[in-house]
């Protein structure tokens, strides 16, 4: 790692300032917002996954307190579209109407004094349903004859995509392996559910929302068109997020029926999310289904990967991102960090009825990563090669940067071999292999597993303008304000909600002027009060509101300097801004100073003194916006028990690199979180549902998430490539942690199971899948025998 530039600045390990309040209890999340005169919400949601609506019952001492989509005159349905040829557009009403396609869905909003008063009346009102036929599978869906989500399109696909690039010159390949390779369902698992609090500001005349939110700004303009209210009518406030990872970076319909709601009864109204509503209503992630096929010569250089790959989007399309977000991304970023010439890839956005699928932490990259890695663990093993031997045949290499691979994706920067080389090295690979031969006495079988991923962060307007959809990224704009006192505000359109930005932006801007982190305050999350962002997603907020404080305190250093130079009676080019403090040649003023002439002896100027001040807003855009690369190589030691399907890992092992790194202690408890979340997609986490659409699982006695004891203290390496495009060389890093752990955990636990015949090809690898299938391969064996 590179030397920080000061114990405060970019590179310094420095505590997170916002955990002292948050570690005292001090934090405000949308809990604890309470209004005079609130009123809470609660709403009927449909028990089936499938339904025509006949008839809604409410009784009649309860008219004027529960209300159904016949009552919201003016409210238009949610519309996420996307401008990719073929794509068909599902409208989501906030409040259902004619039928429901999801289990949970939305029917009736009920107000009372209070959220049980509220959910009694909830349980008062009756529903007329006509059971329909339900798709739970979306391999089933697209067959003919499937019942239809959306009677209009035709069949149940959002978008079917194609990628071919020369595929028939891998076909005489000498060695071919294919796999059929799944994962599951998963949902988020924040510690803080969903929840909007709504009342509306006559003076301001403005609808003001506190909701938790990823991307305030993007809210408001959904909400925008679903009430039929100019965005300056409505203000955005999300307060402390406790977690978010994509589950919080949409528009609610909750947010739409409240906005009304509030309008309608004159008083504030807030919903909270239960655990329960938040297993089986709101949203879920990541159900792939690969049929993938390598192409290879027989010293494991690849020759091209043929693949179909389905995606189950639910029953309808989240607003801003799309339905097809998952899948058409699985064909572009599939060939990962591999040198390949040949390639096809077609993908189907499958809508089922189920609840909307979200950009989850790693977005596609987790389940891509699963098929590709665990694919070429297999051809290594068909080829008798040792994993690592393949993937440093085809890995993209340092000379080549930067690299386009063969979906034209712009590597900027990285040695990707070197990761790999040095992941083995921390997991002691040799030893465990020598641990292998000699067997463990207690039966357990050890296996060794590596993975290797890149991931596309801080996505600009040359990448998502082309898909056509509500959210393209221009150029991140922050501010940067000397208080008259000389403490410095910065201000932020993107949100913080457990990135440490509080710190880590007051980093960047010591960087610059030398201002102390403590004398630094963070103003986000507030339409009224901040720039317009699309806010925190996609590993891109130090990337681009990094760059943004970064520009905007350099400008503000320059009128610093010029008014520091004015008063030591110096030419401004005599001067220099350095460790907060104006320096010229006979003598020096501090920062606070500077602002202490500014606001309060402005007398003391010169009359030509730039009118300006000492506030600014800049933008930033990298050099080159297609995105930064960060990569990590994850390697893990497993011990597995074939008789009882047990998994312990014993050692992990993660060497990254995010380029520049702001605050490698953050970026540490970054990669440790999402080593825990990439644990629980590889043995834990999984939303099965029944074949009438009903989740199985409501709780978290049935939803399993990984603990501390199922979370090892990995060891983690920084490799430090900075981006030639970014400022200070940065990268994104916040999702790269939960993308590798699922297929690195099941190759290790394919590699102990090798001996025996069995193998794991379906996330997560839970116990009863392991003695399932070594009793098939031992049942086999007997019938053959």
């Amino acid at each position: 790692m590179t030397e920080p530039r000061s114990h405060e600045g970019v590179g310094a390990r420095l505590p997170r300032k916002e955990d002292d309040r948050l570690m005292r209890g001090r934090g405000q999340f949308i809990a604890d917002i309470r209004m005079a005169g609130m009123q809470e919400v609660a709403f009927v949601r449909s028990p089936l996954a499938h339904a025509r609506i006949r008839a809604i019952h409410v009784p009649e001492d309860l008219k004027g307190r529960v209300f159904t989509a016949a009552d919201l005159d003016g409210v238009k349905p949610i519309r996420a579209v996307s401008g990719l040829p073929g794509f068909k557009v599902s409208e989501q009403p906030v409040l259902a109407t004619g039928k429901v396609r999801q289990v949970g869905e939305l029917i009736a909003m009920c107000v009372a004094d209070t959220r049980a008063e509220a959910e009694d009346m909830a349980a008062r009102v009756e529903l007329d349903l006509e059971e329909l036929p339900a798709l739970h599978d979306m391999l089933d869906a697209r067959k003919p004859g499937a019942a239809l989500v959306h009677e209009h399109w035709g069949d149940n696909v959002f978008l079917e995509s194609l990628v071919n690039i020369n595929i028939e010159a891998a076909f005489d390949a000498p060695v071919k392996i294919s796999r059929t390779i799944s994962t599951a369902r998963q949902c988020m698992a924040p510690i803080e559910g969903r929840g909007t609090v709504v009342h509306f500001d006559h003076r301001s005349d403005q609808l003001v929302v506190h909701t938790a939110s990823q991307m305030p700004h993007i809210v408001r303009s959904g909400l925008s068109e679903c009430l039929g209210l100019e965005e300056g009518q409505i203000r955005i406030i999300s307060p402390d997020v406790g977690g978010g990872f994509g589950y919080k970076a949409i528009l609610l319909c909750e947010d739409v029926c409240l906005g009304w709601l509030t309008r309608k009864i004159g008083r504030p109204v807030r919903w909270l999310e239960d655990r329960r509503e938040h297993l089986t209503a709101s949203a879920n992630c990541r159900e792939h289904h690969y049929e993938i096929t390598l192409y290879a010569e027989r010293d494991g250089t690849l020759r091209g990967i043929d693949c179909e790959a389905s995606v189950d989007s639910g029953a309808y399309s989240a607003y801003p991102f799309s339905a097809c977000l998952e899948a058409a991304q699985v064909a572009s970023i599939l060939p990962g960090p591999y040198d390949f010439p040949a390639y096809r890839c077609r993908t189907w956005s499958v809508a089922t009825n189920k609840c909307p699928i979200l950009p989850y932490r790693g977005v596609a990259r987790t389940g891509v990563c699963f098929a590709l890695e665990v694919a070429l663990d297999a051809l290594a093993a068909e080829l008798g090669l040792a994993p690592e031997m393949v993937r440093l045949k085809n890995l993209v290499r340092p000379e080549q940067m930067p690299f386009d691979n063969i979906t034209n994706k712009h590597f900027d920067s990285g040695n990707y071999p070197e990761a790999l080389r040095q992941a083995l090295d921390a997991i002691k690979a040799d030893a465990v292999r020598t641990r292998q031969l000699a067997g463990e006495p207690d039966g357990r079988r050890i296996g060794l597993g590596l993975s290797i991923y890149c991931e596309q962060a801080a996505h600009g307007t040359s990448v998502y303008s082309g898909w056509g959809i509500p959210m393209v990224p221009g150029h991140e704009q922050a501010g940067a304000r000397l208080t008259p006192d000389g403490g410095l505000e910065l201000r932020i359109g993107a949100h913080s909600h457990g990135q440490g930005l509080e710190t880590t932006l007051a980093q960047v801007a010591h960087e610059i002027l030398g201002m102390p982190v403590a004398r630094t305050r963070l103003v986000h999350g507030d339409t009224a009060m901040t720039p317009y962002s699309t806010g925190s997603w996609g590993s891109r907020v130090m990337v681009m509101a990094g760059g943004a404080v970064a520009t905007a305190c350099t400008e503000l250093s320059e009128r610093i300097r010029r008014i520091g130079a004015h008063m030591l009676q110096a030419r401004p080019e005599d001067v220099r801004l350095e460790a907060g403090r104006v320096i010229g040649p006979s003598g020096d003023v501090t920062i606070q100073q500077v602002a202490h002439t500014w606001y309060r002896r402005p007398q003391d100027l010169p009359a030509d003194v730039d009118p300006h001040g000492l506030e600014v807003t800049a933008g930033y855009k990298p050099v080159r916006d297609s995105g930064t690369f960060s990569y990590a190589a994850h390697a893990v030691v497993v011990a597995v028990d074939p008789e009882l399907g047990e998994v312990e890992i014993l050692d992990y092992a993660i060497v990254e690199d995010g380029g520049t790194l702001v605050n490698p202690m953050v970026v540490d408890g970054q990669i440790i979180g999402g080593l825990a979340q990439g644990i629980g997609t590889a043995l834990y986490e999984e939303m099965a549902f029944d074949a009438s659409g009903q989740p199985l699982a409501s709780t978290l006695a049935d939803y399993l998430l990984p603990g501390a004891p199922e979370v090892p203290m990995p060891f983690i390496g920084h490799m430090e490539t900075p981006s030639p495009y970014t400022k200070f060389g940065v990268k994104g890093i916040g999702e790269g942690g939960a993308i590798a752990p699922p297929a690195a955990i099941a190759n290790a636990i394919n590699d102990a199971l090798r001996p025996l015949g069995a193998e794991m090809l379906r996330s997560p690898v839970t116990p009863r899948r392991i003695v399932e299938q070594v009793l098939a391969v031992r049942a086999g064996e007997r019938s053959a025998a």
